[in-house]
């Protein structure tokens, strides 16, 4: 019997050890190998819906990670960037336009070469993006989108004109004309071209960066060619001055006069297509390349990026989500994810990807404009309220003061000088 309460007592004491290490120890341990570690993510126009299963299936291949997205309010967003991230309540990861690089670099995190080499970058992206977001050597985002500035037409318009889709400037010129329809006070009751005037134009300063663009200006130093420049300016106003003009300050701003049907061509981005349709589902238009000056086919990009805060504590865990937001299988799936939200979602950023939207006639021509667009400090839609917006005014006084009479040389003086 001894020897039966010594095995028994041997057999309580292994099962007990076998509880504490097979129970607990492993809770323990579970406990802290477990901890996941959370990156919080900014971003802009995306609605979370879309989000949600690209973070879920990034979760279940990092469950060490764990994401949160939340869109922002484009109002003052980049005040509330900077100011939030100066004081240890900002994002790991946010988004930010191509332009502001200047105003954030403070709190911009360069990328290492685990989440894309520089030679991936110069292969699988737009030449424009690399001038934008290489600095010193240094790749300091990268697009999971693309926008570029193209010309909107409205086909019954112009087919009821007998004309076919403008390629040179001459022909833009020549259909603006001919497409404006006056009343008897010579009043405009169809605009040809949404041209010439600052205010009630979407885009004006990026259509005027465009045109200076393909004029040969150097958009990050005007004053180094100010005849080009002014030449630019004077081509842009000339279609809203008399006699001959097909635009004025009493229209509709540009795009809800397109969507209305009151205007023949209107310059704008992949993010105006959504609007158009949703205030005239009927209204039949196509989208094409911006006209051309002689050989220089320039658009204007303007798009949006993903970066990583200087700030985050959680360096190596935000690489590995923004390596996985800029892989191609990623952003195929959630261009598809927003095509659900949207009549499709942003035009892709990696050219490896572009084919496959070929034969999508509301989306590849702004891919088209990416292979030899640049970027402009004059652009709209970039709610900063800060360089781009003290840029833009200038634009739009040197527009409103050629148009009182002022020379387009010395308004392109004072516009340089900004």
């Amino acid at each position: 019997s001894k020897i039966l309460k010594v095995l028994l007592g041997v057999f309580v004491i292994v099962s007990l050890g076998f509880l504490i290490f097979g129970f607990f120890i492993p809770k323990i341990f579970n406990g802290l190998k477990g901890d996941r570690i959370e990156i919080v993510y900014w971003g802009l126009g995306r609605e979370p819906e879309v989000l949600i299963p690209i973070i879920s299936d990034f979760e279940a291949k990092y469950p060490q990670i764990k994401v949160t997205y939340t869109k922002q309010d484009t109002a003052q967003y980049r005040e509330r960037l900077i100011a939030r991230t100066d004081n240890g309540t900002g994002p790991d990861i946010f988004r930010f336009h191509n332009t502001w690089i200047p105003m954030i670099s403070s709190i911009l995190l360069p990328l290492p070469e685990s989440v894309i080499s520089k030679e991936d970058f110069s292969t699988n992206f737009y030449p424009v993006t690399r001038e934008d977001l290489i600095r010193n050597g240094a790749i300091y985002g990268v697009p999971i989108g693309i926008d570029t500035l193209s010309l909107y037409i409205n086909k019954d318009l112009l087919s009821a004109g007998g004309l076919d889709i403008p390629t040179t400037w001459i022909d833009f010129v020549n259909y603006g004309r001919e497409l404006t329809v006056k009343d008897e006070n010579n009043k405009i009751k169809i605009a040809g071209a949404a041209m010439g005037t600052s205010n009630n134009i979407d885009y004006a300063s990026d259509i005027v960066s465009m045109l200076m663009a393909q004029n040969g200006v150097d958009l990050k130093n005007i004053s180094g060619n100010i005849p080009a420049a002014s030449d630019a300016l004077n081509f842009y106003v000339s279609f809203a001055q008399t006699p001959g003009n097909v635009w004025d300050e009493t229209l509709d701003k540009s795009l809800r006069a397109f969507a209305n049907g009151s205007l023949a061509m209107h310059f704008g981005y992949a993010r105006d297509y959504s609007q158009i349709v949703s205030i005239n589902p009927n209204l039949s238009f196509e989208i094409h390349p911006v006209p051309v000056l002689s050989d220089r086919d320039k658009t204007i990009a303007s798009y949006w990026v993903e970066g990583v805060s200087s700030k985050t504590k959680h360096q190596k865990e935000a690489f590995i989500f923004l390596k996985y937001l800029t892989d191609k299988e990623t952003e195929q799936k959630l261009n598809a994810l927003e095509s659900n939200t949207k009549t499709f979602g942003e035009p892709y950023a990696r050219v490896d990807l572009a084919e496959s939207l070929k034969d999508n006639p509301n989306v590849y021509p702004f891919l088209e404009g990416a292979k030899n667009a640049v970027s402009s400090y004059f652009v709209d839609g970039t709610f900063d309220n800060g360089l781009n917006t003290k840029m833009n005014t200038s634009v739009y006084t040197a527009i409103d003061s050629i148009l009182k009479g002022t020379s387009p040389e010395s308004a392109a003086e004072t516009f340089s000088s900004d």
